[in-house]
Order: C-alpha cells, then sequence, then structure tokens
C-alpha cells in the first residue's frame, strides 16, 4: 500500500483549485505540475474572452498528466461567470418560474454548449436547496420551492441538457442551505433542524436522484440537532459517510465547497480542514483562490497520508474513485477546438434567445393567474 502512495502526485487527485491571473504564470505551472490536482476551476477574475479562457484551461492540462475535471461555477443568475462575455443567463427561479419542463433541460444545454465551447467539462450546478423564508436574504433566485419534487423536476432537466452537451453536473449544497440565515463565504450557519425533518424535506433531492448526481456539493453548515457538535457538515463523517453514503447510498464523487470560505474556515485551517474533509469521507477538496493555500493543503495530506495508516487507506479509496469516475467519463476526453468568434456570437445568441423565451413564458404564467 505504500508503494501505491510513494507519487505524492497521487494525493493531488483529491484537489480541485483555482488561481487569480488570466494566463498561465511561471509559478502556477510550477505548482500544477508538481500536485498534479484532479482538476482546475476558474471565476470571472480569470475570464477575459472565450478565446483566452479556452487557452488557459488547455495550459492547465498540459502541465497535468491525467485528463482534468475543468470547472466553473454557473447556474445563471446571481452566479453567472460568462456574463461580461457572453451576457447573462436566466437563474433557476426564473426557468422554473416559466413552469415550462422542457425550458429546464434547455437551461442546461445552453449552459452546456457555452461551457464545453469555452473548455470547460465541469459545472457545479445545479443548486438543490429549497427556499425557505429563513434563507430568502441570501439565496435569493438560486433557491426557488420550498417543494423538493420541483426541485427535483427542474435539476433532472438541468443535468439532462448539461450532459447533452458534453458537460458534467453538481448537486449543492448537501444537506441542504435552505434554513440557513447567514453566508458561508463569511459565517457559520447554524440549521437547527432535527435529522427526520431534514430527511423528509432538504435531503429528498438527493435522496431521490442518488444515481443521477455525477458529484454532490458539501457546505459549511453546522446542524447541531444532528452532529452534536460544531463543526460544518463539510468536515462532519456523521453528514459525509453515515447520511450520503451508508443511508443514503450515494456512490459518486463528494467534493467539498470551497475549502477557504468563512464558515469552514472558523472551525480549522485550511491544512487541517483539508484533512478533516477527506477523513470524513470526502473525495475532492475544493480551493479556489490562494496558492499559499492549495501548497499548505497539499502538504498536509499528504505527510498525514505518509504517517497515519488509516488515513492513507482512507486517501487510497477516494483516489481509486476519482480515477474510475475519470475513465469512465467521456466529458474529460473530449477536446473542443478553440472557439471562433462566430460560434461565440451564435452562443451568445442562443442564450438572448433563450432569456426571451423565458421571460415570455414567465408573463404568460403570471397572466393567467392575474385571470384567475
Amino acid at each position: 500500500m505504500q508503494s501505491k502512495l510513494r507519487s505524492r502526485a497521487s494525493v493531488g487527485q483529491l484537489m480541485i483549485v483555482g488561481f487569480d491571473g488570466t494566463e498561465m504564470s511561471s509559478p502556477m505551472a510550477e505548482l500544477l505540475t508538481r500536485i498534479q490536482p484532479a482538476g482546475v476551476i476558474l471565476f470571472g477574475r480569470n475570464i477575459v474572452n472565450a478565446q483566452q479562457t479556452h487557452q488557459l484551461l488547455k495550459e492547465c492540462q498540459a502541465c497535468v498528466e491525467k485528463p482534468i475535471f475543468s470547472c466553473v461555477d454557473l447556474e445563471g443568475g446571481r452566479v453567472d461567470r460568462f456574463r461580461s462575455v457572453m451576457g447573462p443567463a436566466p437563474s433557476a427561479a426564473d426557468v422554473f418560474g416559466s413552469g415550462e419542463a422542457k425550458l429546464f433541460c434547455r437551461h442546461g444545454e445552453i449552459i452546456g454548449k457555452i461551457c464545453c465551447a469555452l473548455g470547460f467539462n465541469m459545472d457545479f450546478a445545479p443548486v438543490l436547496d429549497l427556499a425557505f423564508e429563513a434563507s430568502r436574504a441570501v439565496m435569493s433566485s438560486r433557491a426557488f420551492s420550498t417543494d423538493p419534487k420541483d426541485v427535483v423536476r427542474y435539476a433532472r432537466g438541468f443535468l439532462r441538457g448539461l450532459k447533452s452537451a458534453g458537460v458534467i453536473g453538481c448537486g449543492k449544497h448537501f444537506p441542504g442551505l435552505g434554513e440557513g440565515d447567514l453566508d458561508s463565504h463569511h459565517d457559520l450557519p447554524v440549521i437547527k433542524k432535527p435529522l427526520a425533518k431534514l430527511w423528509k424535506e432538504d435531503l429528498v433531492p438527493y435522496r431521490t436522484m442518488k444515481r443521477e448526481l455525477p458529484m454532490v456539493l458539501i457546505n459549511h453548515a453546522n446542524y447541531p440537532a444532528v452532529t452534536r457538535d460544531k463543526l460544518p457538515a463539510s468536515l462532519s463523517k456523521k453528514w459525509i459517510t453515515e447520511v450520503l453514503r451508508r443511508r443514503i447510498g450515494y456512490r459518486g464523487l463528494i467534493v467539498s465547497d470551497d475549502l477557504e470560505m468563512g464558515g469552514v474556515l472558523k472551525a480549522a485551517p485550511i491544512e487541517q480542514a483539508t484533512v478533516d474533509f477527506v477523513r470524513a469521507g470526502g473525495d475532492l477538496c475544493l480551493i479556489c483562490h490562494h496558492q499559499e493555500y492549495v501548497e499548505r493543503a497539499f502538504e498536509k495530506l499528504a505527510r498525514t497520508a505518509e504517517r497515519d495508516l488509516k488515513f492513507r487507506r482512507r486517501v487510497l479509496d477516494s483516489v481509486k474513485r476519482v480515477e474510475a469516475f475519470k475513465r469512465k467519463s467521456p466529458e474529460l476526453r473530449r477536446r473542443a477546438p478553440a472557439p471562433s468568434p462566430e460560434k461565440i456570437s451564435r452562443l451568445a445568441t442562443q442564450l438572448w434567445e433563450f432569456s426571451e423565451q423565458v421571460r415570455l413564458q414567465k408573463l404568460v404564467v403570471a397572466s393567467s393567474g392575474a385571470a384567475r
């Protein structure tokens, strides 16, 4: 077993990393080459135009021997990394408000086509959180219904659309932020809901779609009635291993929300949070900003695996799961050519036309409701 971890780069297969800049720098190229991460994630700060984005992702892949997850966090509405390049995409709430199931799929399809054209193969969407009153100020249009059946209907369509475009989706934010009144980017939300109620409400999308979600992203909220501690779900073996893996029976990849967020860093420093997430049963550690944090997390993972046999087994289990997932995913083997200006223009037009279709359909729904 020790020989299988002789290459520290095996540990890198448990990391998806972000960085600053719109071009590949020498320090970043050195880091990617050294740690061999499972993937990279880009944000608005990395994106100037379609061709530059495609080239940057191509250069990231050139540093890593195995196919990478080239990730973006793109839901539409408030969470839209391509707005300056493609124009605005409608939110999940807008699309759901159209009442047209075919538009749920089209939402995923048009977002997926744009992702694919720019070189991405992974989108951290859709959101599966329920739109309870407590989280309205935080979630806004990212969540749209208190009925989990509505969430499942939209998410299934959106995921079908993504998949048809050659992009992998991810359900988030397990076990649910619908009752959270704080933003986990800055604070640790405390959700006092008991497991029995969560099971019947917030967890229904994960239970129903456990065989349809390629990945599940774990949030940084605390559930004291469930875990009897002050830890975020992202560091909780109770949530990740006992509930998601064993009780729900989920077999896909489990990824953390960004481990640089305040909701988790208030519980543990970045390197310890990374180890604790993997120890709790997680597969992919998402670290989205600082190179120093990436390096600290990688070193801590590698050193802990070298000296702790139980943790080494846990690491190897996730490495095998990630590698098996990659082998079975045609999305990672696709090498789309750099997009032409004409293709980007066509996609931008399609996005605008879709947005107009959603807007007009919402007006129809509103007028029919008023007539009744």
